[in-house]
């Protein structure tokens, strides 16, 4: 990092702030100062906030840049796949044909989950939201493995990735296969990541599997779409639960906790009820029309995004991946055929034109799991699978390095002192 200073005067009082720029991307003011000199910086929500200083991933909203240690998503998601992305997230660098072999190796290897585990699913209500189970089972993998608990230990750190990146697509599915009264399957070593899990959520045990492989190619990309995303809420509440020491399994069950937010991990599923809400293809001018007065309540989901102004590069590959998948497919579906129809609005549409409200990659990514059968409360199960080596090298990343436990500050509006009244005498 170079280093800059800026002046910050306050009263009588002038600060030399630090300012630091990255390889790319905006700089920033070190405010560490202020503190000593009895000030906060106010700042809800983090929006112009770095909590620290990473080497993963690099997002360019105006731009639509999405870049995972320096390689553009669309190059990654149409020519890579899903564990060689979560190597080079995790270890800086795509790696070797020696490389990926032995790491693929040892991700199908820990593909089973502990036995004693399955009982634990039996806790739940049947129709128990995936996303409520998740949480509790990828924090009860900590009470099965132990010996990958030391966080100081670069082997153990290493170990509990692998397992957690193996584990998961287990895991969801099971939570699948838990709420339609299935047997659980077990997984199959000789299938790769995605064709895995899409083996262990439709297969049956009384036959044999049959995995369409322009469906498997779609779920890769979608697992590779969702892996990181820099400093969004999930993630950094990982880092934040990491920096107190705790273990990555209750680190990531964090991350699932706050990605199954609506805002957040929820969008493709508030597409898909979105869908509903419409109904008809015939419903549709209506709604646009209400999505276009400010004073109706109405919003059109998986349209335009927080972070990219422009476009979101992760949808341009999912567009046309969804086509892929609908016409291998066949579907004659009502929901589907209306989706088909916004998109196409809202790619000629001045309104949605002038706006940036382009479909983005919720929109699509829950088009293609609703055409491939996933239920529509399994999609943020699906976004939570494909997030995990993300989440992994981010707090891999904090625990390498030198880091200070998450304290954020406040702005106090509450009472001053008073003094406590007796329950008579109030």
């Amino acid at each position: 990092m170079t280093e800059k200073n800026a002046q910050l005067t306050i009263g009588d009082t002038t600060l030399e702030l630090p300012i630091y720029s990255g390889t790319i991307g905006p700089d920033v003011v070190d405010v560490g100062q202020l503190t000593g000199n009895g000030m906060f910086t106010y700042d809800p929500g983090f929006v112009s906030t770095a909590s620290c200083e990473s080497k993963i991933t690099y997002i360019d909203g105006g731009k639509g840049v999405l870049l995972h240690r320096g390689y553009p998503i669309d190059q990654l998601a149409n020519e890579s796949e899903h564990l060689e992305v979560c190597y080079l997230l995790i270890y800086g660098e795509l790696p070797t044909p020696e490389q990926k072999e032995e790491f693929v190796s040892s991700i199908m290897n820990h593909t089973m989950v502990h036995d004693q585990l399955s009982s634990f699913y039996k806790g739940f209500r049947r129709d128990a939201h995936p996303m409520a189970i998740m949480c509790g089972v990828v924090g009860a993998l900590s009470a099965f493995y132990h010996d990958s608990l030391d966080i100081a230990d670069e082997k153990h750190r290493e170990v509990a990735a692998y397992r957690l990146i193996a584990k998961m697509p287990t895991l969801a599915a099971m939570c699948y296969k838990y709420t339609q009264g299935q047997p659980f399957m077990y997984p199959r070593n000789d299938l790769n990541y995605a064709e895995n899990f899409l083996h262990m959520m439709f297969g049956v045990p009384c036959e044999e599997t049959k995995v369409n492989p322009i469906i498997a190619k779609a779920m890769d990309k979608i697992f590779i779409l969702h892996a990181d995303h820099e400093q969004n809420a999930s993630t950094s509440t990982v880092r934040l639960a990491g920096s107190s020491g705790a273990n990555p399994f209750a680190c990531i069950a964090a991350g699932i906790a706050a990605l199954w937010g609506p805002a957040h991990g929820g969008a493709n599923e508030a597409v898909l009820k979105m869908l509903d809400e419409i109904g008809d293809v015939s419903n549709v001018d209506s709604f646009i029309l209400r999505a276009k007065d400010k004073n109706d309540p109405f919003r059109l989901m998986g349209f335009g995004h927080r972070v990219y102004k422009n476009f979101d590069p992760r949808a341009t590959v999912m567009r046309e991946t969804c086509h892929e998948v609908l016409s291998e497919l066949g579907i004659n579906d009502p929901q589907l055929e209306l989706a088909m129809k916004l998109e196409e609005i809202a790619r000629s549409d001045s309104y949605f034109i002038e706006r940036n409200l382009y479909p983005n990659v919720d929109f699509y990514s829950g088009i293609i799991l609703k055409a491939i059968g996933i239920p529509t409360e399994m999609f943020t199960v699906i976004f939570a699978l494909g997030r995990t080596p993300g989440w992994i090298a981010h707090w891999h990343e904090m625990i390498s390095n030198p880091y200070k436990i998450g304290r954020p500050r406040q702005l106090y509006t509450g009472s001053e002192k008073r003094d406590f009244v007796p329950a008579d005498k109030r």
